[in-house]
Order: C-alpha cells, then sequence, then structure tokens
C-alpha cells in the first residue's frame, strides 16, 4: 500500500465522503482525488441535519471556507418543547445549530469543485477491489446498505440489529421555534413527534411509533400519500393545522451498524458505513464529519497508511462507542415511551432529555434551573435537597436517603464468622453517610459458600458475630441502617478465593456442589447434582433457619440472592434449569422454588422490617433470561410481598456477552418499576452522584447501590452532599468526622490577584 498522496477514492456522496474528499485535497492538492455518487443533493434523503458546536470548532479549525458558508445558512436555538397530555414543557439553555441537508450537500459540492475533486454523479463506483487495485487508498462512505461493508464482510464483521419502531422523514413549510417532542397517544398505541428547525421557513418532523402500533394504525397498507396526511391529523396541534410534505419518504425501522474492524488493506469504512446512531441523539451527520477530520488528520500524521488507519480506528472507535450507547439507550427509551406516559409532566420532561445519559441533573440544573427545580419540587425534594438526600420508607424502615452499599464479597471470614475486616469495612461505610449498607453474600451453609473465606449464618457463632457488626453501625452510625444478602452458591461453589482465581475450583478440600440441573458453570468447573424433593425441603429450612439468625443479629433488611447464577438464579434462568418436574419447564415452575424459599423466609423474618430480592434481569446469553422474563419473576415476588426488587444483570453463564457501559443495568430496573410498579434498587456502573441523582429524578429507580465507588471512597455519600453543598438529614456527619466536612485546600490560594489592566 502507498502513501495516499497519489490516487483517492471516495464511494458515496453523502456529507461525510464529499467532506473526506474536500479535507484530502485540501491538504495535499497534487493528490487525485475522485468522488462516485449514485445521485444528487436534490434526492437527499432527510431534511435538516444538526450539527453540534464540538464538531462546528473541528470543521473551522481545518478547513474555514466551509465553516463560513455553513454559519451563514444556519439556524439556531436553544430550546427543547416536551408536549405531554396537553401540556407543554420547555428546557432551556441547549444550544442547536442546524441546516437543510440539501443546502449543506451544495455547500460542499461547491468547496469539492473549488478544490478541484473530481465529482461523479448519476455514476456507480467501480467494484471495490478494482478500485483497491488502482487507487492508494479507497473511503467508502456509502451509508448504511454499503455494498463495500458486504463486500469484505468475513473482514469487518458487521453486527447490525434491527430495532422496533417504525420511523418516516417529512418536513413543513414553517420554523419550530424549538426543538419539539410531542406525544400523541391514540387509539392504536402511542406515538411521538420529532421536530426542528432547520431553515427560516422549514422544519424537520420525523413521526415514529412501535411497529404493533404501526400495523394497528393501518401504515401498513397506507399510500405514502395517505401516510403523510394522516401523520399531520395526528400532530395538527403541533403543527398549527399545517401539512407535512414528503420527498420520496417511507417508513423504516431503524438499524444498528456496529462493525468489528473497519479496514482491510487500503480500504476504509466512514460514516454510516462504519456506524450507525439512532437520530434521536441527532449523530448521524456529525458522525461521519468528525470521521472525516479523524482519517485526514491520522493520514498526515503517519507517513504509513496501514499506521494512518489503525490509528484513525483507534482514535474513533471509542468515541463511536459511546455515542452508539447514548443513542442505544435514546432509542430504547422511545420504543418503550408507553411506559412513562403516565409519569408526571414535568417528571415526563426530565425523563426525556435525560433519557440518553448525556444530559444529567447537575447539567440541566446549569442549563435550566428553574426547570430542574420545578421538577425536584414536583418529585417531593425539600428546598435545598438534592434527590438522592430525600428519604424512602419500605414497610417500617425508613431510609433517610436513597444511596445503598452493594453487597461485596470480601472472601476473609473463618468458618463463616464474620471478623475484624468484615466490622471495620461495613462500619466504615456505615459512618460513610449511605442510608443502607448491606453485607456480603452470607452463606445458609457450610455447603452454600463460593469459598472457604465466605461469610455465613449458619451457626450461632456467625450470628453472634454478626450481632457485633450491627451494634456497631446502630450505635456508632445512628440513622444507617444495615442489610444482610441470604444465598446459596449453588454450581459455583467450593472455588478459591477470588485474587487467587475466580470461579477456579479448590485444588483440594472441596465440598458436594447441588444444583437445579447436573450443569457445570464453565469448563473445568465441578459438576453439581441435581437437587431431590429432600434436599429442596431441606434448603428451605437452611434458608429459614439463617433468616431467624440474622433477625436476632439485628439486620433492619433482608435480601434474597435469585441472581448471578448462585443457586436459587439457577432455578429461574433456563440456561441452568433444565427440569422435568414441578420445578422445571415454564417460567411459572421455575420461579416455584424460589418463591417457596421467598416465603419461607419471610415467614420468619419480622413483618415490619423489608425483604428485598436481587435478580439477574437478563442473562446476556441467547436462550437465556429476557427483560421481558425479568419483569414477571419481579411481578411474582412482589405478590409475595418482596418491598422492592434489585435489579441486577448476568453472571448467570459463563459464556454472556454483556453490554457494558454507564449505568448499563438501569434499563432494566426502570422497565420493572414501571411495568410492575415495586420499588426498585438500580445497580451497575453508577460512579458519581449525578447518575443517582438523575436516576431517582427520571423515575428509573427508587434506590441506587453502588460497590467499587464504596471501594474507592468509604465516605462517598458524604463527600457527594459536601460537593452539592447539601447538609441537611440525608447526610449527617459523624460527630468525631464534622471537622472533615470540607474538602481541605490543595494549595496556595493567597497570590495577588491582577488589579490593573494597562492598555498599550
Amino acid at each position: 500500500m502507498a502513501t495516499p498522496g497519489g490516487r483517492i477514492a471516495i464511494i458515496g456522496g453523502g456529507p461525510g465522503g464529499l467532506y473526506t474528499a474536500a479535507l484530502l485535497k485540501r491538504r495535499d492538492p497534487d493528490r487525485q482525488v475522485t468522488l462516485w455518487e449514485r445521485t444528487t443533493p436534490d434526492h437527499t434523503f432527510g431534511f435538516g441535519v444538526v450539527l453540534s458546536d464540538e464538531t462546528l470548532g473541528g470543521i473551522e479549525h481545518a478547513d474555514p471556507a466551509v465553516h463560513e458558508a455553513l454559519q451563514q445558512n444556519f439556524i439556531r436555538w436553544d430550546d427543547i418543547e416536551i408536549v405531554h397530555r396537553s401540556i407543554r414543557r420547555t428546557s432551556a439553555g441547549h444550544g442547536f445549530a442546524a441546516l437543510g441537508r440539501r443546502r449543506l450537500l451544495e455547500i460542499l459540492h461547491t468547496r469539492c469543485h473549488a478544490l478541484g475533486v473530481d465529482l461523479r454523479p448519476h455514476t456507480e463506483a467501480p467494484p471495490v477491489e478494482r478500485l483497491a487495485a488502482t487507487h492508494d487508498l479507497v473511503v467508502a462512505a456509502d451509508g448504511v446498505h454499503s455494498t463495500t461493508r458486504e463486500a469484505y464482510a468475513d473482514v469487518f464483521r458487521p453486527r447490525i440489529t434491527t430495532h422496533r419502531c417504525r420511523y418516516i422523514w417529512l418536513a413543513t413549510d414553517f420554523a419550530f421555534d424549538a426543538f419539539r417532542f410531542e406525544i400523541a397517544e391514540t387509539e392504536h398505541g402511542v406515538m411521538q413527534l420529532h421536530g426542528y428547525p432547520f431553515a427560516a421557513d422549514a422544519s424537520t418532523v420525523i413521526v415514529e411509533m412501535r411497529e404493533e402500533v404501526w400495523h394497528a394504525a393501518g401504515f401498513d397498507e397506507a399510500s405514502p400519500q395517505e401516510s403523510v396526511e394522516r401523520c399531520a391529523k395526528i400532530f395538527a396541534d403541533a403543527l398549527g393545522g399545517r401539512p407535512l410534505r414528503s420527498n420520496n419518504s417511507a417508513w423504516t425501522t431503524f438499524r444498528t451498524v456496529v462493525n468489528e474492524r473497519w479496514s482491510h488493506g487500503n480500504v476504509v469504512l466512514l460514516g454510516d458505513a462504519a456506524h450507525t446512531a439512532h437520530f434521536s441523539v441527532g449523530s448521524g451527520t456529525k458522525l461521519a464529519v468528525e470521521d472525516a477530520l479523524a482519517l485526514t488528520a491520522c493520514l498526515a500524521e503517519h507517513p504509513d497508511p496501514r499506521l494512518a488507519l489503525t490509528a484513525y480506528e483507534e482514535e474513533r472507535k471509542p468515541v463511536v462507542a459511546s455515542t452508539q450507547r447514548a443513542a442505544r439507550a435514546s432509542l430504547e427509551w422511545f420504543e418503550n415511551l408507553a411506559l412513562y406516559v403516565d409519569q408526571p409532566s414535568r417528571r415526563f420532561a426530565f425523563n426525556l432529555l435525560t433519557r440518553s445519559r448525556r444530559v444529567t441533573h447537575d447539567n440541566l440544573r446549569l442549563r435550566d434551573g428553574d426547570f430542574t427545580a420545578g421538577v425536584e419540587r414536583e418529585f417531593g425534594c425539600p428546598p435545598g435537597t438534592p434527590p438522592m438526600f430525600t428519604p424512602l420508607r419500605l414497610r417500617g424502615l425508613t431510609l433517610r436517603n436513597r444511596v445503598v452499599v452493594s453487597p461485596m464479597d470480601m472472601y476473609s471470614a473463618a468458618d463463616g464468622i464474620p471478623g475484624d475486616l468484615h466490622l471495620v469495612h461495613l462500619g466504615a461505610r456505615a459512618l460513610g453517610g449511605a442510608a443502607l449498607v448491606m453485607t456480603e453474600m452470607v452463606c445458609v451453609s457450610p455447603e452454600g459458600r463460593i469459598t472457604p473465606g465466605c461469610a455465613g449464618l449458619y451457626t450461632g457463632r456467625q450470628g453472634e458475630a454478626w450481632r457485633r457488626i450491627t451494634d456497631f453501625v446502630h450505635e456508632r452510625a445512628p440513622g444507617t441502617a444495615i442489610g444482610v444478602q441470604l444465598g446459596h452458591s449453588g454450581r459455583k461453589g467450593s472455588t478459591r478465593l477470588m485474587w487467587e482465581g475466580m470461579d477456579e475450583p479448590l485444588p483440594d478440600g472441596n465440598w458436594p456442589l447441588v444444583a437445579a440441573s447436573p450443569l457445570p458453570y464453565k469448563p473445568g468447573s465441578r459438576l453439581p447434582r441435581e437437587l431431590g424433593r429432600a434436599q429442596l425441603t431441606d434448603l428451605r429450612q437452611q434458608f429459614a433457619a439463617a433468616a431467624g439468625r440474622a433477625a436476632r443479629a439485628g439486620f433492619d433488611l433482608l435480601e434474597l440472592h435469585c441472581a448471578h447464577g448462585y443457586l436459587l438464579s439457577g432455578f429461574l434462568s433456563p440456561l441452568t434449569n433444565l427440569r422435568t418436574d414441578a420445578y422445571g419447564g415454564s417460567l411459572e415452575r421455575r420461579l416455584r422454588f424460589p418463591l417457596e424459599v421467598f416465603d419461607a423466609v419471610r415467614a420468619v423474618w419480622p413483618e415490619e422490617r423489608p425483604m428485598t430480592v436481587r435478580i439477574s434481569a437478563t442473562d446476556w446469553a441467547d436462550g437465556g433470561t429476557t427483560a421481558e422474563d425479568a419483569v414477571e419473576i419481579a411481578r411474582a415476588f412482589a405478590a409475595h410481598g418482596a418491598d422492592a426488587i434489585d435489579v441486577s444483570t448476568g453472571q448467570v453463564v459463563a459464556e454472556e456477552a454483556p453490554e457494558y457501559g454507564r449505568s448499563y443495568q438501569a434499563p432494566f430496573a426502570d422497565r420493572i418499576r414501571h411495568e410492575v410498579g415495586v420499588p426498585v434498587i438500580a445497580v451497575g456502573a453508577i460512579s458519581s452522584w449525578d447518575d443517582v441523582n438523575s436516576l431517582l429524578l427520571a423515575g428509573r429507580a427508587d434506590l441506587c447501590a453502588l460497590a467499587r465507588p464504596h471501594l474507592y471512597d468509604p465516605h462517598w455519600t458524604l463527600h457527594a452532599a459536601a460537593e452539592q453543598g447539601y447538609d441537611g438529614p440525608g447526610a449527617v456527619w459523624p460527630a468525631p468526622y464534622r471537622a472533615g466536612s470540607r474538602p481541605p485546600p490543595t494549595g496556595r490560594t493567597d497570590a495577588p490577584k491582577p488589579r490593573l489592566t494597562m492598555g498599550s
């Protein structure tokens, strides 16, 4: 592969392809840059394009001429309007810039012509293999249906996901004065309008709805013109009775494109050919333009073009992955819109604005303090109180804030007896301000331990040791509750301490394993024995006996561990429960034993003390527990008296493929909360107090459980209060620590300040 200073082929005349052509030619006028495009700008898909200030800054730096032309055509606005059940809520301070897609393409065409790019409209590009053989570089910007990507699918390894909504791009001949979201609750289901201006006299209008709503409304049988007219009628209030217009628009479903690799030899993917992100975060053109900027820069910085393409991938992939996570959260929010329409109007608006997790409570408070203050009042925040420091009542227990120290195995017990490390670990975090501190999974029998270092509640001595810890919490951290999580390891037991080899069998001293079905956790794991009826009875009694000891030990809350592939979780998942008796088969049957255990525990657990259940809401594996199953599992436990559901995911099968990301498990809690109507505890990469406030205020969770942040900082909750300027009953500093309630100075601050500016 030669240095790409000679012949460059670009496939596709969208914004990404055109801008790449212009940048490469401007960088080196001696290059021969040829661009093939099957159509012309007047055949473009869509109407308006939104660009961020960050993207515009990159354009200005790379090509001031293009930036100046864009500035002359932009329409700008700051507000987002959300219309929900005839109530309009406006949030200010967001900042948008848009122009017509056709005008954008005209600007880029003009720039390419001026620079000497060889543009070939109405022309199909030659086969990519031929271009690769005759050019130094081939840039495939040929869109979501990229033929280049398909030609080298074995190399790029694309994953394409089709989503649940139908949508159509339309326009109207007037300018909205804000980015507008309007919700229509029709006899067929919920529909939504996304609208924004792109010219002084024109706006983009996208109408979107679930596939089943689209069918029920008859859009599958409507002609294109009938669809346009019906959409205008449904959203007549938003449009002021004006008509909508089409540009060969058709109903379609969004497809998320992810490629494992973006380059092959001298062929590189760019824009929608490499990746897509849902239009509700306005990112398609933005990402393509940023790809063009990065590719051009990497080619300039690396003489070896192969290194340049590798650098381009390494630079862009993390950025794109982050955008795609945000876009996925946004599109799923709109897919599940029907869950949220009963929310109060301000909370609904806040929920919509924060759906992608890129706009947060703190960020929105800075943009529009009045709007956010209204949402806080509707939530019930006392004046000056962040959402996370509002109390919550579960049965007879009132939690003074919404922070939970998540269960974290210490693997440091001796014969199941918690020692000084447990006292210091749990005691320190109780002093740190969280409302509820949870123990690690406490095992109900010696055979129920995960490792030899796991704690138990199967002897009186263990109960006495736990009493020492609960007494400390209640005496030294008054107002802090301490909860116990009861569980049994099942097929994941008899393994080494985590730091000696997680999930690896013990080299010696093993104990027999039991499970719903005789399946090892992973290759090399020990084989468990399938539980018989008599053993199931014994296990129920073990759980009940441990619960009785927990009550006498002074715990305030009990959580039943039905997640992460341990014994009770193993009954729930169809991947780990292959039984053919009354405890296997349908979800109702798979629930039977965990519910029997729950009932046995609830019968001995004091009536006034709450019980929660931790579940894995998905197995992250084909054929496993689904989000829909999780709703039914939560519904069943709630019907049996669970006071809250602690919604985790995964760790059920070794071959899982989780979709990690910030707050990545929260959507499962959100769905359960809205479909079942039970309080939920959200977990999973919740790392900031801003995340906690955002989840609570949007109605996605009632409590937030954090593990690693509390390992990093035992006083995480108190520090969150200090950083937000809060000093109230939701975050009480222990008397000996009160002097540390303000951040210490970090350096000299007494340097003289400049007083005068001297003129020249």
